[in-house]
């Protein structure tokens, strides 16, 4: 099983550029993941890559900012606004990102595609 996730540009970018080493979650996984798609949302809405998953840690945010804030690729400020008010972080491993040479236009792949408020679990097409 594979998920795919939308990520804001700007982290994108950071993702690639191997400063952002954990994606941030309020939600994680229930099943078991090979891989993690990385949907790059507006104004690009494309999927650029994937990463291996790699598995996660869970904490308070406090907790989760301590171990991960030294490649978080985020400012703490932003970190503090995703997660007020909320008592459990979830920080995704990035690893091994693969970018593709041309992005995957999912609208054009599937006529039905509706991005992932945070992620959804998908197979094959991609």
């Amino acid at each position: 099983m594979n998920v795919l996730i939308s990520i804001k540009p700007k982290y994108v970018k950071k993702i690639i550029s191997g400063e952002k080493k954990y994606e941030y979650r309020k939600k994680i996984f229930k099943k078991d993941v090979e891989k993690v798609y990385i949907y790059s949302s507006s104004p690009e809405k494309k999927i650029i890559g994937y990463f291996e998953y790699n598995g996660y840690k869970k904490g308070s945010p406090d907790e989760i900012w301590a171990i991960t804030k030294e490649t978080a690729g985020i400012k703490e400020n932003e970190f503090k606004r995703y997660f007020n008010n909320k008592f459990v972080a979830y920080a995704i491993t990035i690893k091994k990102c693969v970018v593709y040479k041309k992005p995957i236009d999912p609208y054009l792949e599937n006529s039905d595609f509706r991005a992932p408020q945070s992620f959804m679990y998908i197979q094959g097409w991609v």
